[in-house]
């Protein structure tokens, strides 16, 4: 295994671009190949095969960019897909869940609430999750079907996004929570918006800097870890299976950076 080959990232859209820039920072000297599979866009709607294929042909992707470890930088994907990835490849797998023990931890009402996609909420690996960590915390899940095609589209404020947001976090205020989780990785684009709607009194608690933090880690017990010091020229390359013009733009706005976007 050569250190310096990339870090796959993949996800559904652009979802996973707040995981891939925490990476960033935090590993400067790495290689990443981020992957939107965009023209499959809402995970959260589809079938749990249909998911599954999907993640399967993108690692088949990512395995041919000589990928040294991925990650499933999206909740569904990662509750679906994961295991069989993992039981099919070698390589590290790091996965992204929603943060149910440090909001179980945090919240003193005793009541925490998760904003995800009906797929993830309904899923086997959530309800695992769920009685695993929740403890005696009282967990109100709330399906947010409208946030995901909001933040493809670069909706990430104004009514439209205001109005969602208050529709999905209203509910979960008047159960008594008093800590959010965003159990999409799309979310955390609308994060300003569902703080503000939230209110000072509750916490929002998103995961991307502990996926970016595992993924250290486990780079480093497989010592894969890319040992020099010089940080790439060009560090990430974006590939979308969509409308490539749209990608463009996509990431113009929200990496900001100069990067490589290319079609697949």
């Amino acid at each position: 295994m050569t250190t310096s080959r990339p870090i796959g990232v993949f996800d559904s859209g652009i979802g996973g671009l707040p995981i891939a820039r925490q990476i960033r920072a935090l590993l400067p000297n790495e290689n990443i190949v981020y992957v939107a599979d965009t023209l499959h866009t809402p995970y959260g709607e589809k079938t749990e095969d249909y998911i599954l294929q999907r993640s399967l042909a993108v690692t088949d992707f990512l395995l041919a960019q000589n990928a040294k470890a991925i990650v499933v930088a999206c909740n569904t994907a990662t509750m679906v897909s994961i295991k069989t990835l993992r039981e099919r490849h070698a390589l590290p797998f790091i996965g992204v869940e929603p943060g149910v023990k440090p909001a179980a931890i945090h919240t003193q009402t005793g009541v925490i609430g998760v904003l995800a996609t009906e797929k993830t909420l309904t899923s086997d690996a959530f309800n695992q999750l769920a009685k695993r960590v929740a403890g005696n915390v009282q967990m109100e899940i709330q399906p947010c079907p409208k946030l995901v095609r909001l933040v493809e589209s670069l909706q990430l404020s104004g009514q439209d996004a205001v109005q969602a947001v208050e529709d999905y976090v209203h509910p979960l205020l008047e159960k008594g929570a008093d800590t959010i989780i965003l159990g999409c990785t799309h979310f955390a684009h609308l994060a300003p918006i569902i703080e503000q709607v939230a209110g000072l009194g509750v916490s929002v608690i998103s995961t991307e800097t502990a996926v970016a933090k595992e993924v250290a880690r486990r780079l480093q017990t497989a010592g894969r870890l890319n040992p020099s010091t010089t940080r790439p020229a060009n560090p990430i390359t974006f590939y979308t299976n969509s409308n490539l013009n749209t990608f463009q733009k996509q990431i113009a706005h929200l990496w900001g950076e100069n990067a490589s976007v290319k079609g697949f």
